[in-house]
């Protein structure tokens, strides 16, 4: 077990492609099981070294009473990873996501831990208006089930507002092992990372962007700082991404070619910095800036169900659905921006996993 432990951490901390994988839902509105394994197998298949369920775009609402899918969306999504595991001895991390009060929290980072995810990453979601003394309390408490990702949530999909002090002392608790920073805010982006600069943990604490908007900007840019222990250069290794959910295959090939520009000192080629344009604007379009991210699940759900992957865009909100005039922003940037989708990889493979499931 140690053995395997030292292969995830190894894994986290070169950065790897981490989907944030969505929900499969019948028609009905019952979770699909099926199609859930097959979304599972894509990103395996794909090159993804990581997944997350029970996060954002997997939906906070499987953990209403009454709808309980955190269980079976995460067992089945852990399984899927295991076999994978076992076939191709590969590491694989398991991130199960933790939301709620603490004592709801809790018994999600139990179940986590029984289904054998590696990590747990904490929406701080439901503390709006609370202090972050009572914030970090509940970061701490989890900690001590099982090992934690920091999450610096976006607000305009339910995050809390999180200061330079805050992410400070989140840095000094025990058994963090990485934070994906996704504010979709420079300023908030610096004051995660300058805190990990100051805290002399940059080699225990792996970064992952979860800045959609600017994917290749944060994984490409050196953040240099003064501290007390002289001048640090820290990376953003890797990425845990909604828009990572959906044409997965090129995500993989992406980081790949970033890490080799960063690893060898390569300048980086404006052709680079122009497909970072194509990525956010495929993403304002997929993830509905224009109505506030309202349709941001039913957005990525739709490239998934064009690829065949899913049968529906189905959320487990009757009223989630995609937004008006954003199925033909879908289309515009999908023929603009056909070198940034793996449908051919999809085409390619979709009755493999079909038959897997």
């Amino acid at each position: 077990m140690e053995n395997i432990w030292n292969k995830i951490i190894d894994q986290v901390r070169k950065g790897v492609v981490i989907p944030a994988s969505p929900l499969a839902l019948t028609e009905e509105r019952k979770f699909d099981e099926f199609r859930q394994r097959v979304l599972m197998r894509y990103y395996l298949d794909a090159g993804a070294r990581g997944i997350a369920a029970g996060v954002h775009f997997t939906q906070f609402e499987i953990r209403t009473p009454g709808i309980d899918l955190y269980e079976p969306v995460l067992r089945t999504c852990g399984e899927v990873v295991d076999n994978f595991r076992e076939v191709t001895e590969k590491a694989i991390i398991k991130i199960a996501g933790i939301d709620g009060t603490t004592k709801s929290a809790l018994k999600q980072a139990e179940t986590a831990k029984k289904l054998g995810y590696d990590f747990g990453i904490v929406s701080l979601s439901a503390f709006r208006g609370a202090m972050e003394q009572e914030m970090l309390y509940h970061m701490k408490e989890l900690a001590k089930i099982m090992p934690l990702f920091g999450f610096y949530l976006l607000t305009g999909v339910g995050g809390v507002l999180l200061s330079y002090e805050f992410w400070r002392e989140l840095v000094e608790m025990d058994n963090i092992y990485g934070i994906k920073i996704a504010p979709f805010n420079r300023y908030y982006t610096l004051d995660v990372l300058r805190a990990v600069a100051e805290s002399g943990k940059e080699n225990e604490i792996t970064l992952y962007t979860g800045n959609d908007d600017s994917i290749i900007y944060d994984l490409i840019t050196p953040f240099t700082f003064k501290t007390l222990h002289g001048e640090k250069t820290l990376r953003i290794r890797g990425g845990l991404l909604g828009q990572w959910a959906i044409w997965t295959k090129k995500a993989v090939e992406l980081l790949a070619e970033i890490h080799h520009l960063v690893d060898s000192g390569g300048s980086i080629p404006h052709e680079l910095l122009s497909r970072s344009a194509q990525i956010t604007d495929a993403n304002a379009a997929i993830f509905d800036t224009a109505h506030h991210y309202a349709g941001s699940i039913p957005g990525v759900n739709e490239i998934l169900r064009r690829q065949g992957l899913f049968t529906n865009i189905n959320t487990l909100k009757r009223n989630e659905v995609l937004m008006p005039g954003q199925a033909a922003e879908i289309d515009r940037v999908c023929k603009a921006y056909p070198h940034l989708s793996d449908d051919d990889f999809v085409k390619q493979n979709l009755e493999k996993w079909m038959k897997e499931g």
